[in-house]
């Protein structure tokens, strides 16, 4: 049976990220064994990045090549069929043929995440594990000029979480862009490629600058020192979602 494009969306709550690890849930074992039910064998299951435990995503890509021997399907009958396996949390959303040779991971020429923050005092259970609960006042009037700062080709190395061996820390952001509706603040941000944790460090560090009344001269600094201490804040990972991937 040919290999089988997805698009996947999932609430990253209850799961420790995509990438499946021994004794802990994760999307991509669930999408396996969702696999294995509807093809009769279990599939080799490629994602096109590796989520964190709590991350969201509405967009993500993901390759499935059947075993040897299984059964088939036409493709518009896999959605539903898989999602007939599937808990509540996590639905395929389509289903095409995959080009030759195609890797999820290796032929994206980006992506785009959304964040959102709950810029209120009081919770809400309806979003509280979707959203960064921020009870200051924030001013949505100085988030665009931070925001601006980040994009184009520069060197993130201040906004990649400490500890990581990626040595080439140049990336292409193309957009970032806050707003406001309501008591909710919505991040998107699109870039060529994403240092881990960056999305997240570069919203704490916004939301962290525009608290404090800081500058777009402030962020320009930071980006310049290339020193995470010199960033701000990790964001949750609750507030966060994969939005798209672009081929």
């Amino acid at each position: 049976m040919q290999n089988v494009v997805l698009v996947i969306a999932y609430k990253g709550t209850r799961y420790c990220g995509w990438q499946v690890q021994p004794g802990k849930p994760t999307v991509q074992e669930i999408i396996q064994n969702a696999g294995a039910g509807v093809f009769g064998k279990t599939p080799s299951v490629t994602g096109c990045s590796r989520t964190d435990s709590g991350v969201h995503a509405k967009g993500f890509v993901a390759l499935i090549s059947p075993a040897e021997g299984s059964n088939e399907l036409p493709l518009e009958s896999i959605p539903l069929a898989m999602n007939a396996l599937l808990p509540d949390d996590i639905a395929v959303i389509s289903a095409k043929a995959a080009p030759e040779g195609f890797h999820p991971r290796y032929d994206a020429k980006g992506k785009e995440y959304s964040y959102a923050v709950r810029n209120s005092r009081t919770r809400d259970p309806f979003c509280d594990d979707m959203s960064w609960l921020c009870p200051k006042r924030i001013d949505e009037s100085l988030l665009a000029p931070l925001c601006e700062e980040f994009v184009g080709t520069k060197d993130f190395k201040a906004f990649m979480a400490s500890g990581s061996k990626i040595t080439d820390t140049v990336r292409t952001v193309f957009s970032f862009t806050a707003e406001r509706e309501g008591d909710m603040i919505y991040f998107r941000v699109s870039a060529d490629g994403f240092l881990y944790n960056m999305v997240r460090i570069m919203v704490g560090t916004v939301i962290d600058a525009a608290l404090k009344g800081k500058t777009a001269a402030d962020i320009r600094r930071v980006i310049e020192s290339k020193d995470r201490a010199q960033a701000g804040r990790t964001a949750p990972a609750k507030g966060l979602c994969l939005e798209k991937v672009f081929y």
